[in-house]
């Protein structure tokens, strides 16, 4: 390979660093765009939210890292409804989703199950309904999980007993039946966390099914 021909490719991998973080910043401010067009606002919350922005960090409401991710989402409390879709699982950096106290309903997109990063996320006080996804078992980082004051339905996944790192289970005051998980954290969580459902009491292993009762 000649001199000239590996400046040259040299010269085009500085360029294409250079541009990755808008191309990683414009993705995901299209992933939220999609989240606006889902949305009923009337408080006018989202008004920010400009697609013609390559920089959906200067949104009111988004917080970035020093790399432009997205790594925090704040519409608690915003009067907000509609449903979500799959295009949120393109926030990859994402550690915070607060979405609770608004009028927000449908299922919990399966795909949120590819937020790795995510800390918390708070669906509560809203009108989801539908099961638990399976692949929030995949949400290793996970601390804090309200899903509380919904219209949920099914069984507690037996998958979530993997979250090691989750400290705070909120899933009360929704339509969930079976029986509650007692493995990893799970033992450690209080009755509160599961109160006002038509949950049957701790797992009793080997006796009854877990989703006894569904």
């Amino acid at each position: 390979m000649s001199s000239t021909t590996t400046t040259s490719l040299i010269f085009l991998i500085i360029i294409f660093q250079c541009f990755l973080p808008s191309i990683s910043t414009n993705s995901e401010g299209e992933a939220l765009h999609a989240l606006r067009t889902r949305l009923s606002d009337p408080n006018n919350v989202l008004q920010s939210w400009d697609p013609t922005l390559v920089n959906s960090c200067t949104w009111f409401h988004v917080t970035c890292d020093s790399d432009n991710h997205v790594i925090r989402l704040d519409l608690g409390n915003s009067n907000i409804s509609g449903s979500l879709g799959p295009e949120l699982a393109q926030l990859t950096h994402l550690q915070y989703l607060e979405l609770y106290n608004n009028n927000i309903d449908g299922n919990i997109p399966e795909e949120f199950g590819n937020l790795k990063n995510l800390i918390s996320m708070d669906l509560y006080n809203n009108n989801f309904h539908g099961n638990i996804p399976n692949s929030f078992a995949n949400l290793k980082a996970i601390k804090f999980l309200r899903l509380n004051n919904n219209k949920l339905t099914g069984s507690i996944p037996r998958e979530l007993t993997r979250l090691q790192n989750l400290k705070i289970f909120d899933v009360s005051n929704n339509h969930l039946c079976g029986t509650i998980p007692v493995d990893g954290n799970f033992g450690s969580f209080p009755p509160q966390s599961y109160e006002n459902n038509r949950l049957n009491g701790p797992e009793l292993k080997g006796l009854v099914p877990y989703d006894f009762g569904c």
